[in-house]
C-alpha cells in the first residue's frame, strides 16, 4: 500500500517509515527539501507539487509541526499554532483534489487537548477541552483535520502523550539532570506524566491503520501514567544515578517561561480506545520502558 506522510523525517516519522518499509509498504514523504534525502525502493521524498502526481494513496499520516520546546515568546507560540494548522490545511486541500480518496487519515494531535489537572482522569470520551494555550491549539488543529470526514475518509486524531525514546522526543532533555547527578522531582512532583514508549507509538499507529473501525480521538499513551516524582525515581534507577536534588518550580518557570506548564503541570490520560480494541502494549509500565531504553547503562 502507498502512504503519504508529513513529518516523516522527524522522531516519530522516521520510526514509522522504517516500520512501513519492513511491511513492504511505500512511503511518500512530504518535505521542503527532498534533495537532502536519498530515495529507496520503498521511500520517496517529495514536495507538495510532486504530490499532485502520486499513485493512489491508501493512508495519509500528518506528523508535522513546530517543536514545543523552547521559550514561548509570542512569535514562538504563533509558529506552534500556524505550523500545525497550515500543514493540515494543505493536506486537506491535497486530498480534496485526489481522484481516489485515501481510506484513512491520521492527524497528529496531543493530550494537551484536555488541559491540565492532577485530579481528573481523561479518556477519549472526554469531550470538553481545556482552556489554556495548548488546548486551544489542539482544538483548532483537530477542527482543521476534521474536514477529511466530509470526504468520507476515516479520520483519527492521534493525541500523543510524552513520547520516550533515546534519540528524540522529550526524554533526552528530561533525563539530563539525572545524568548529571542532580536528578529529583520537579516542582511539587505530584503532576502526572502521560507517557508512551516510541515503539508502542509506532505499533499503535499501524494497529489503527489495520483496524478499520477505529476513528476519532485516539489517546496514544501508555496505560500507566506516572507522577513526576515517581517518573524521576524510576529514571534514576534506570540510569544508576541518585535521586535527591529537587528542582524548584520557580526556577523552571523563570528559565522556561510559559513552556514550564509542560513540566510543572500535567494530565492523567488513559488510552481506553486502544485497550478496548485489545492493542497489546510492549511497554505498559514505565519501568519496562526506561529499562529497555537504557539497557546499555544497566549492563555497564
Amino acid at each position: 500500500m502507498n502512504f503519504l506522510i508529513t513529518g516523516g523525517t522527524g522522531f516519530v516519522g522516521k520510526k514509522l517509515v522504517e516500520r512501513l518499509t519492513s511491511l513492504h509498504h511505500n512511503s511518500y514523504i512530504l518535505t521542503r527539501t527532498p534533495e537532502k534525502f536519498t530515495n529507496t525502493e520503498h521511500t520517496t521524498y517529495i514536495t507538495f507539487e510532486d504530490a499532485k502526481k502520486l499513485p493512489p494513496i491508501y493512508g495519509v499520516i500528518n506528523l508535522a509541526g513546530e517543536s514545543l520546546f523552547g521559550y514561548w515568546t509570542k512569535k514562538k507560540k504563533e509558529k506552534i499554532k500556524s505550523s500545525r494548522i497550515e500543514i493540515t490545511q494543505k493536506i486537506i486541500h491535497l486530498m480534496k483534489n485526489m481522484d481516489v480518496k485515501p481510506e484513512v487519515f491520521i492527524s497528529g494531535s496531543a493530550v494537551g487537548y484536555y488541559g491540565v489537572s492532577n485530579e481528573i482522569m481523561f479518556t477519549e470520551e472526554t469531550e470538553k477541552p481545556g482552556d489554556d494555550f495548548l488546548a486551544n491549539v489542539v482544538v483548532a488543529w483537530e477542527n482543521t483535520a476534521k474536514q477529511a470526514e466530509g470526504m468520507a475518509i476515516r479520520t483519527i486524531f492521534a493525541r500523543f502523550g510524552v513520547i520516550l525514546g533515546r534519540d528524540g522526543g522529550a526524554l533526552p532533555l528530561m533525563s539530563l539532570p539525572t545524568k548529571l547527578f542532580v536528578g529529583g522531582k520537579v516542582g511539587k512532583g505530584e503532576q502526572w506524566t502521560s507517557w508512551i514508549h516510541i515503539d508502542d507509538v509506532v505499533d499503535m499507529l499501524i494497529f489503527t491503520i489495520q483496524n478499520e473501525h477505529i476513528s476519532g480521538a485516539l489517546n496514544v499513551t501508555a496505560p500507566t501514567p506516572s507522577r513526576n516524582k515517581e517518573f524521576n525515581q524510576i529514571l534514576a534507577r534506570s540510569l544508576r544515578r541518585p535521586y535527591w536534588f529537587p528542582t524548584p518550580g520557580l526556577l523552571v518557570r523563570t528559565v522556561t517561561g510559559e513552556m514550564s506548564q509542560l513540566v510543572l503541570k500535567g494530565q492523567y490520560v488513559l488510552p481506553n480506545k486502544a485497550i478496548e480494541n485489545r492493542f497489546q502494549f510492549t511497554y505498559p509500565t514505565l519501568e519496562l520502558a526506561l529499562n529497555q531504553l537504557f539497557a546499555d547503562v544497566k549492563k555497564n
